[in-house]
Order: structure tokens, then sequence, then C-alpha cells
């Protein structure tokens, strides 16, 4: 537990003596409060519509806060590979791998570490998110167990996101190719479920599975169930067991 905490305390400490925290939380803030701010503005505007006759029942939460869930989501999907492409390639690159390879500390904690720093970071983004959910609160009733529902499925999604992000570092020291590759990897897992279009056989269906967005649906919904729960905890467990894998071979 103490090398784990060790190695979180090291790559926050990067983080934040570098540029790449702030940028990331830059964009992201940028990016989400500009989601916000539109899907805020047509339901104002839809809302005084209804009251002078125009119509229609309107659902803050169906309109505002579920879309700025997916609108978050697809703003992870872009900034989290920034995050993860540089946990493993900056070590091979820079020629510290050796020393963690020869540290007392355990190739789990090592990779753990690293990955709970990544999350921490997550966490914070998600913050700066859910100050637009303490704003709708405030002006008006949204439902907030769906909400913390939606909350819930994005901090699942990103640490799926950052396992498998961390994953495709440890196969390159090279960050560039890493996070071009993270973020091709999250797309094609954001729109698997379009096969569905053109495909309903056995595999149609197994890649169907694999979208992470037909699993995010439930919890913008406020709907929590196991399945969704299981999905994306298999996704980081299988993240973090084949990095593991990967530094026994590279060894």
């Amino acid at each position: 537990m103490s090398g784990m905490l060790a190695v979180m305390r090291k790559e926050w400490k990067t983080y934040f003596i570098t540029p790449a925290a702030y940028v990331v939380m830059a964009l992201f803030a940028l990016v989400s409060a500009f989601f916000f701010y539109s899907m805020l503005a047509v339901f104002v505007v839809q809302s005084l519509g209804g009251e002078f006759g125009g119509g229609g029942n309107l659902n803050v939460n169906a309109q505002v806060l579920q879309p700025l869930t997916f609108d978050i989501g697809i703003t992870l999907l872009f900034l989290l590979p920034m995050i993860t492409m540089r946990l493993y390639a900056e070590e091979m690159r820079g020629g510290t791998m050796e020393l963690l390879k020869t540290s007392p500390i355990r190739r789990m904690d090592i990779i753990l570490g690293k990955f709970f720093a990544a999350f921490g970071l997550l966490l914070v983004l998600l913050f700066i998110a859910a100050l637009y959910v303490a704003v709708v609160a405030h002006y008006g009733q949204p439902d907030l167990r769906s909400a913390a529902a939606s909350f819930l499925g994005l901090a699942l999604l990103g640490g799926a996101f950052l396992s498998i992000g961390l994953l495709i570092s440890s196969f390159t020291k090279n960050q560039i190719v890493a996070g071009v590759i993270t973020f091709v990897l999250f797309l094609l897992l954001w729109v698997s479920d379009w096969v569905t279009a053109y495909g309903s056989g056995a595999v149609a269906k197994v890649v169907s599975y694999m979208s992470v967005t037909a699993h995010l649906q439930n919890f913008t919904q406020g709907i929590i169930e196991a399945k969704d729960v299981v999905f994306y905890l298999s996704l980081i467990v299988a993240g973090l067991f084949l990095t593991a894998r990967r530094m026994e071979l590279a060894e």
C-alpha cells in the first residue's frame, strides 16, 4: 500500500509541475461549459415558449443533464488519452523504467499507483462538471439522484478508459503514438453499437455489447444496473491485469 501511495504522489507531482493537468482541466472546463450553456439556453427558450402557450412537457434532466452526460463522455474520450499516454511511455523514453523495475515497490503497486493518480485527476474533472448540476439545482428542481447516477456512470466510464490507456502506454515509448492509438480505441468503443444498424448476428451483438455508450444510457436515466457496473469494472480489471502481464513479459 505504501508503495502504491508513493507512486500516486509522484504522478500527481508530475501532473501539476508540468502543464499537463492544467491544460486538461482548462480544456475540459471550456468544452463542457459550452455544452452546458448551449443546452441550458435551448431549455430556457423552450420554457418561455411553453409558458406563453408554446407547449410540451419540459424536463431539465431529460433535456439538459442527460445530454450533458454524453457530451462530457465525448469530452473525456478526447482528453483522457492526454493523461494516459505518458504514464508508461514517459518512463521508457526517459530511462526511468529500469529504476522502477529494480525498486522495492511491487509491480502491481506501480500500476495501481499510476491508475489511481490518473483516476484522481478524472474526479477533479467530474467535480468541475458537478458545478453545472449545482447551478441547475440552484435555479430549478432536477432529479439529483439521476444526476448522481450519471456521474457514477461517468466515473466508471472514465476508469475504463484510463485502464485501457495505461495498457496502451505500456507498449511504446512514444507518447504521441500511445495517445493516438488510445483515442482510436476509445472511439471504437464509443461507436461500436452502430453495428446494430446493419447487422443482427452473434458477432454484431457482441460488438454492440462492447459499446460504452449503451451501458452509460441507464446511468443517465438514474438506473444503476449490475450488468452495467460489472461491464465497466471488467474493463478496468482487464486493463490493469493485461498491463501487469505486459510489464512482466517486458522484464
